[in-house]
């Protein structure tokens, strides 16, 4: 009996103090104090917000652009010769060549003779001569004269050319027709010119070495433009 009292007893606390948990009013959190003009208001360590990231380091300057190697010196242009005749010019183009950049032979050509003849050799008598020249009539060719005197006496002269290609196509016509016409060259071609060797060397090499090695007297400069 005494037990079931208690037991009672102790629901009755229980309920009671539930009630009172469940209907005990709102607690009022204190106002904070007012802070005075001026003064900053202390922060919570917990109402901070997080540092941003520091920025990173800055980035190391970019090493100075090395400075670029001044430019090479051109190469160098030239002549060697005179050359006696080919055959010393070409045995200096043999020892140079191995030692130069670029190397040309240049062989001032002969000048050409003043005019070219066209003619039949003499006939042997007067008579044979006339008759080829009214042969010479026949085929259509007027251009033509019997030759009186001199070593080509009885001869017949066909024309007169100021260039051997004009001279050579007269001549191929005339023999077309059955004539022995042959070219003379009138006054006489001048003889060929010196030969040199135009020379692209290095700018450090030695000019007047290598005028030794080819035997020349002379080494002008030359605008390497012209052997390009």
């Amino acid at each position: 009996m005494f037990a079931r009292a208690l037991i009672v007893l102790l629901i009755a606390i229980n309920l009671g103090v539930a009630m009172w948990w469940l209907l005990r009013p709102d607690v009022v959190a204190p106002a904070a104090a007012a802070t005075p003009p001026g003064v900053p208001r202390l922060q919570l360590l917990s109402e901070a917000k997080p540092l941003a990231a520091s920025a990173p380091a800055q980035a190391a300057p970019v090493a100075a652009a090395q400075t670029p190697p001044p430019p090479a010196a051109p190469n160098q242009c030239f002549s060697l010769g005179p050359f006696a005749d080919a055959a010393a010019m070409r045995a200096a183009e043999t020892r140079l060549r191995p030692q130069v950049v670029r190397l040309r032979a240049r062989e001032a050509a002969a000048a050409p003779a003043r005019a070219y003849s066209v003619v039949l050799p003499p006939f042997a008598s007067r008579e044979l001569a006339q008759a080829a020249t009214e042969k010479i009539k026949a085929a259509g060719f007027d251009d033509y004269l019997l030759i009186n005197t001199g070593d080509d006496a009885n001869g017949i002269a066909l024309g007169r050319y100021g260039s051997q290609d004009t001279a050579q196509r007269r001549q191929a016509a005339l023999r077309a027709a059955g004539f022995d016409a042959q070219i003379r060259p009138v006054g006489e071609a001048a003889a060929a010119g010196p030969s040199w060797l135009d020379i692209e060397a290095r700018a450090d090499a030695d000019r007047a070495r290598l005028r030794q090695a080819a035997g020349a007297a002379q080494s002008p400069a030359l605008d390497c433009a012209r052997l390009r």
